[in-house]
């Protein structure tokens, strides 16, 4: 990070984490040379002048720097806010359900599941468990349970700036039994804090895990140590164990950002770019995950096997299809989301309308894709390989059953669909240890659904009850069922659409 030093009207930002100097010109004066002097090798966030242009702020993380130009180092500030994590206390019992553990292809035809606190204590048959004194019970007999929905590809862009507390974007999610979340680029550091506020119990939501912003061409990675400096933001200051690379540049330059993030212990996904050269060869270097749709269509063995053998999570985002129609639009024009009532209650109404009543594309049905891209995403499975569910914030919430739907399209069975949308997405951001399958020990996140998946995929929106973090919810409504009843609080766009306009009178 470099700064001009000839007046606080022509701040100029240089990005070269590698070099000592650069050279910064002015627009608007010619060819005239201005001093330039290095502030931080290792960059920052909002970057800004103090009100008397005597020194420059900007902030790393959690740290505030301060630095006089005439310094020679800058002032650092540790900012420390600490709340509490959310954690219910007391045991509840599920009792009577067909039970699809994710546990390999374990499914339990009628169960029980004991969970104590924020933990799945036990599974195990209808009957069988043991429950602490003051376990509530809670018969869900004749329904499904299953892990909660992890979507590996979710953009939940919530305000930036000036933060909210009342998110639709998690509320929806949370509703549709998305119970955890990875955006692979969030443009700005906004979502750490916005997952701090989730995890600390100041808003509902599913679980917010982010990369931060996309490791891209501009950020001035010219030389291994530039990588390795950037890449420390992402460790140091973010905090995160995972980013995006968005084509950063020639193979080397790729080479040394897998190199930075292997070194920081950083789990790095890349950026499909519709070039399924590019593609591999990444694969190859190391990166753990393939975002976007492979471009070609079908793929062969070769491609899907070399894919398998890689260990790359491929999350094809089929509602952005890449060498095809977007099929978002496909279920746009097939499944009437704007008279879909849940929908309604989650996504401001002016926001969904403009989604809904209005299409800028439409295409035949043979003229989608999504069939032959999941019968790719299938080969890769079958060949021992893993994918992973990515809504890519196209319709939120009902879009990851969308997707899901989509994946269920070419191949898969619908148990190893419901694998690829929980254990795999799991596994895919490293958290597989905690979440994707209900076994003891494991985070209680689970959803209890009306209807059975194994007999149709479609049945993954039939969604009774969500529990995340062992917080038992309604999935229409969100108001908490367990560990106390209470309702959602009204939310701000809530009875905000203008009445209908009365039908028009005929005449006799």
């Amino acid at each position: 990070m470099f700064v001009n030093l000839q007046g606080r009207h022509h701040l100029v930002t240089v990005p070269r984490a590698g070099r000592e100097t650069v050279e910064v010109r002015i627009q608007g004066r010619g060819d005239t040379n201005v001093p330039v002097k290095p502030m931080s090798l290792d960059g920052g966030d909002y970057l800004d002048w103090t009100t008397d242009g005597k020194a420059v702020t900007w902030a790393w993380g959690a740290q505030f720097f301060r630095q006089p130009i005439d310094a020679t180092e800058p002032q650092k500030t540790d900012i420390v806010v600490e709340a509490p994590r959310s954690r219910p206390k007391g045991s509840v019992l599920l009792t009577g359900a067909r039970v699809i553990t994710m546990k390999g292809s374990e499914v339990i035809a009628s169960g029980d599941v004991l969970v104590t606190d924020n933990r799945i204590a036990a599974v195990g048959k209808h009957g069988s468990l043991t429950a602490p004194a003051g376990t509530r019970t809670i018969n869900v007999s004749g329904k499904t349970i299953m892990p909660g929905l992890v979507d590996a590809h979710s953009h939940m862009w919530a305000p930036r700036g000036l933060h909210q507390t009342e998110v639709w974007q998690y509320l929806a999610n949370l509703a549709y039994g998305v119970t955890t979340t990875r955006d692979p680029q969030t443009s700005t550091p906004d979502v750490f804090a916005y997952a701090d506020m989730v995890d600390a119990g100041m808003m509902p939501g599913p679980r917010v895990y982010a990369t931060g912003p996309g490791v891209f061409s501009g950020s001035g990675i010219d030389s291994r140590e530039a990588a390795f400096r950037f890449i420390k933001r992402y460790k140091e200051a973010y905090r995160t164990n995972t980013l995006k690379q968005y084509v950063a540049g020639d193979r080397i330059v790729r080479q040394w950002i897998i190199e930075a993030c292997k070194e920081y212990g950083i789990t790095a996904t890349i950026e499909g770019s519709l070039d399924l050269k590019l593609n591999l060869t990444q694969m190859a270097d190391g990166y753990s995950g393939q975002e976007h749709s492979l471009p070609i269509a079908p793929l062969y063995k070769d491609v899907t096997t070399f894919v398998a053998k890689t260990k790359t999570f491929y999350t094809p985002t089929i509602l952005v299809a890449y060498g095809a129609p977007w099929t978002e639009n496909y279920w746009f024009e097939t499944e009437s989301p704007a008279n879909d009532a849940k929908l309604r209650r989650w996504v401001p109404w002016e926001l969904l309308d403009g989604m809904v009543r209005r299409r800028p594309q439409w295409f035949l049905p043979e003229e989608y894709g999504h069939n032959l891209i999941a019968k790719g995403v299938a080969d890769v499975v079958h060949a021992g390989g893993r994918a992973g569910l990515g809504s890519h914030g196209q319709l939120q919430g009902l879009g990851a059953h969308w997707e899901t739907w989509n994946l269920a399209s070419g191949g898969l069975t619908p148990h190893e669909t419901l694998q690829v949308i929980t254990i795999f997405s799991a596994e895919a951001i490293g958290l597989q240890q905690d979440l994707g399958s209900l076994e003891a020990g494991k985070l209680a996140d689970l959803i209890v659904l009306d209807r059975n998946p194994l007999e149709n995929i479609k049945n993954t929106n039939s969604i009774r009850y969500v529990m995340k973090n062992g917080e038992l919810y309604e999935g229409d409504t969100l108001n908490m069922v367990w560990p106390q009843s209470k309702p959602l609080p009204k939310q701000f766009w809530w009875n905000t659409e203008p009445a209908a306009p009365a039908p028009a009178q005929t005449g006799k």
